[in-house]
């Protein structure tokens, strides 16, 4: 955690000197290249989404690649949470292309995303208070016992359990047993069994929709930390935000949305926090850019 919270710190800097490198997400030559052949896992052009006459999503282009941290900045309205709503099959998009690992695909429902191991943690968490937690990390998929008693429905509580643990271990989640019950855990632990839930199905690709809104600062640095353990087993993160210190802490890439458009993919380590902040209030645009190169030209 000391580490995350250097790397916070560290976020806010000046910006460098010369002109940043951003590229209009559209291009091919996104910020963070040289991946010469690696295959994303999602690959979105031109995704748009209506609300009656309300054009919701405009252009969207994104793409996810094996073991990176993407987060997903921009003001309210931009279409963050149409986004991610589209890419875990809540909302299906009216126009554009969705590719998961080269193959397209267009979800009729959530069920269908989580099928092909796309997870989200949406804000309100989903978790059951009553229950444990270890039956909220198999809500909707418990394992049955063996034989007879399994046919009949019974669930095999010790196994889960086991699992259960060993997720939580896996991701080093600040929770002290399984046979707690959700009710009885504080809003970063509570995240933290949402994350876990969501890293144990979520083969491909894991969504998180404002994970540290409702948390303070310490229980916010766990959450970036579970974040990394996430990373670090190979599974992409697109992680959306409001606090730019958190997305700076954790991303590689950072996409900004702006009134229902990507705008631009910054390399994490090549931007800064006021550039962002210019991209997501639109005092920078690809349009400035060009004009800014060709004075210079």
């Amino acid at each position: 955690m000391p580490a995350v919270l250097a790397a916070v710190a560290a976020a806010v800097r000046t910006p460098p000197d010369g002109l940043p490198i951003t590229v209009p997400c559209a291009s091919k030559l996104v910020a963070g290249k040289g991946r010469g052949f690696l295959q994303s896992v999602l690959h979105a052009r031109g995704i748009i989404k209506r609300f009656g006459s309300i054009l919701a999503l405009a252009h969207v282009d994104l793409d996810v690649y094996p073991g990176e941290v993407v987060a997903l900045l921009g003001d309210n309205g931009a279409g963050k949470s149409t986004l991610i709503k589209i890419l875990s099959g809540v909302y299906r998009q009216d126009g554009g292309t969705l590719h998961i690992e080269g193959q397209p695909v267009r979800f009729a429902d959530p069920m269908e995303a989580r099928s092909l191991g796309i997870e989200t943690v949406y804000q309100d968490l989903a978790l059951a208070p009553h229950l444990d937690i270890a039956s909220n990390i198999f809500l909707g998929r418990e394992s049955l016992r063996k034989g007879w008693l399994g046919a009949l429905g019974f669930l095999d509580r010790r196994s889960m359990r086991e699992d259960a643990g060993v997720k939580l271990a896996q991701l080093k989640a600040p929770v002290k047993s399984v046979r707690q019950t959700v009710d009885q855990l504080s809003g970063g632990q509570r995240q933290a069994v949402a994350i876990a839930r969501a890293a144990s199905f979520g083969t491909k690709l894991i969504i998180m929709d404002e994970p540290t809104a409702a948390l303070g600062v310490e229980e916010s640095a766990k959450v970036l930390d579970l974040v990394g353990e996430i990373k670090s087993r190979g599974i992409p993160v697109i992680f959306v935000t409001h606090t730019l210190p958190f997305a700076f802490a954790v991303a590689d890439r950072i996409v900004v949305l702006r009134l229902g458009r990507s705008v631009v993919s910054l390399a994490t380590a090549e931007t800064n926090i006021n550039e962002v902040v210019q991209w997501i209030t639109g005092s920078k645009s690809v349009d400035h850019i060009a004009e800014l190169q060709g004075h210079r030209g």
